[in-house]
């Protein structure tokens, strides 16, 4: 697949991300397919920050191991990204600023100076540089000098003719700068790509979740704000309020899950989001969800730990805990969508789960699926396609048979599931405790028989999950040299490895598995068994996912760990080197 990478990179706050935004915006509208990344950093300004842009013609999932060109405004923005230029790369830098250039040795690039923060000065204010590079990078890859006109006149045009007007010129400036002294270096992928009717739509994992919650009836949504989650709240605030929801930023992340779990006994189908550190602090909360049975939605964007860690970069360190946090046992879902697509559906999914089975479901992404936005055709997320399943409610007209108090909310039933009232329902009166109860909800109970069955009623509710409908996802064939295996957001780069390993003869399967908890054994056993070796890639220390395998399934000499916690998402040369080492022979 032909794809063009750019990216613009600079100190914090001196308008990286909106370039970046502009540019990719633009593209997008025009009806290419992309896939963004930020990188960024723990500061309001300073220290350095970039934007890379993948242009494919056809959806791309994955920003890419090289650059194409490269927008710095800042040495050293050159020294961070230079492992990602090629001969064949083309570096754009503020000349204005970079009166000495440094160019890391053995690296050979095109050079394209441009004065772009003295051109935006001369304009009338250094803000504008953006868009002075904005018009560069258009004029570089072939695109019109009016490309970004529509989207400054929606961007702007509550500020005035003026606003509009100024930003127009200095795209203009920038492009017909380039076109004088460089003309068209690179071509994007498509030259005129098909008209769809108006572009695709371009999204976050983390504006996804938001969207199928909203899909699936959530109307209130509690959290407190925690990179690089907090735009889930954002949708949120968006968009709940139009349908009769509410977005409550709590005290901190404790009170969010209360508050999430309170919401759910009233009836109102309720989540809360957060990170790491959040589901730390949640965690006698979810088990007061488990004992208690009630619903609960969490949505975890994990992010580099432990403690504070590293709070605006991607880890998948967070598996152990969603598995098993949490003291005492209870019964729960962990789901880990991988595409943008699955973040919605999982997400609307996950509240029929946990109405049904009555116990909490945790929707488990990270920052490169949360924070990246992507291209994705309009009807891949479909609200038509959500259903919704209230589980086992109790009717009214059940109610009314029975006498005042006699009402057992937590009846022992063959399946663990108990059917469930909603406060105001004449004679569905109960209370929902963290303490150990009888069916009618009464706490004072320690003796062991009814604490052996209620303990036993809640644990085999999850017996009737059928692990096949979301848990797993295999490409290739019965037999394998490689079969590489992932969970959420490494899905695009092992598929890319993957599609390299095929062409160079390889027999390679991909398996990705979509539920750690239950987690769906039969059918992991059963994609792995012909493979000759296992290698498991995530994004931490330990190996969390491999040592699940191992202790749930087996392939304790096939398998093999491919590991990354730097912060940095895999690139896919990264997947290939592991490949080639063991195997012994360049690929």
């Amino acid at each position: 697949m032909a794809t063009l990478t750019w990216k613009v990179g600079g100190a914090q706050g001196e308008g990286i991300d909106s370039t970046g935004d502009i540019f990719a915006t633009t593209l997008n509208r025009l009806g290419y397919y992309l896939f963004t990344y930020r990188h960024f950093m723990s500061l309001i300004k300073g220290g350095h920050t970039n934007y890379k842009v993948r242009v494919a013609e056809s959806p791309v999932r994955y920003h890419g191991d090289d650059l194409d060109i490269l927008v710095a405004f800042d040495q050293r923005t050159i020294d961070e990204n230079a492992h990602e230029l090629t001969e064949d790369s083309v570096l754009i830098y503020d000349s204005g600023k970079l009166k000495s250039l440094v160019i890391p040795d053995g690296i050979q690039v095109k050079l394209c100076p441009v004065p772009v923060t003295d051109m935006a000065k001369e304009l009338g204010s250094p803000i504008m540089k953006n868009m002075v590079a904005s018009g560069v990078s258009a004029a570089i890859v072939g695109l019109s000098a009016d490309a970004f006109d529509s989207l400054i006149e929606e961007r702007f045009g509550k500020k005035g003719d003026s606003v509009v007007e100024s930003n127009k010129a200095a795209v203009r400036a920038g492009f017909e700068f380039t076109m004088e002294r460089y003309g068209v270096l690179k071509q994007l992928p498509n030259p005129q790509p098909a008209d769809d009717g108006g572009g695709h739509l371009f999204i976050s994992g983390n504006e996804a979740v938001g969207l199928g919650a909203l899909a699936a009836g959530c109307r209130f949504l509690a959290a407190y704000p925690i990179t690089p989650a907090t735009e889930i709240m954002y949708t949120a605030l968006a968009h709940f309020p139009r349908y009769g929801g509410k977005v409550l930023q709590a005290e901190d992340e404790i009170a969010a899950c209360i508050m999430a779990i309170g919401a759910n006994y009233a009836g109102v189908r309720a989540m809360t989001s957060t990170s790491g550190p959040g589901i730390s602090l949640m965690q006698e909360a979810i088990g007061l969800a488990g004992i208690s049975e009630t619903p609960l939605v969490i949505v975890d964007v994990m992010r580099g730990g432990p403690g504070t860690g590293l709070p605006t970069k991607t880890e998948q360190s967070d598996l152990n805990e969603l598995v098993y946090g949490s003291h005492g046992e209870i019964p729960r879902i962990v789901l880990t969508p991988s595409t943008v697509e699955e973040c919605f559906y999982y997400t609307a999914e996950a509240f029929n789960l946990a109405e049904k089975y009555q116990c909490p479901v945790i929707v488990a992404t990270d920052l490169y699926l949360g924070m990246s936005k992507q291209s994705v055709p309009v009807g891949a997320i479909d609200f038509e396609k959500v259903t919704i399943d209230r589980g086992e409610l109790i009717s009214d007209e059940e109610l009314l048979a029975l006498a005042p108090g006699e009402y057992r909310r937590y009846a022992v039933t063959e399946s663990g599931i108990s059917k469930r009232s909603i406060p105001g329902q004449k004679n569905g009166r109960f209370v929902a405790m963290s303490n150990e109860h009888d069916e009618g909800a009464n706490e004072e109970i320690e003796d062991p028989e009814t604490r052996v069955q209620q303990m036993a009623k809640r644990m085999r509710k999850l017996n009737a999950f059928d692990p096949s409908v979301l848990s797993v996802e295999y490409d290739g064939p019965e037999t394998t040299k490689w079969t590489l295996v992932g969970f959420g957001s490494t899905r695009a780069q092992i598929g890319e490895a993957v599609k390299h390993l095929q062409d160079k003869g390889v027999k390679v399967g991909h398996l990705q598995i979509k539920v750690v908890k239950p987690f769906p054994d039969a059918l992991v056993k059963r994609y792995l068994s012909g493979a000759e070796r296992i290698l498991v890639v995530e994004n931490n220390a330990t190996g969390q996912l491999a040592e699940l395998i191992r202790a749930r399934v087996g392939f304790h000499d096939r398998i093999q760990s491919c590991l990354k916690f730097s912060g940095d998402p895999f690139t896919v040369e990264e997947i290939l080197a592991h490949c080639k080492l063991e195997q012994g022979v360049g690929l």
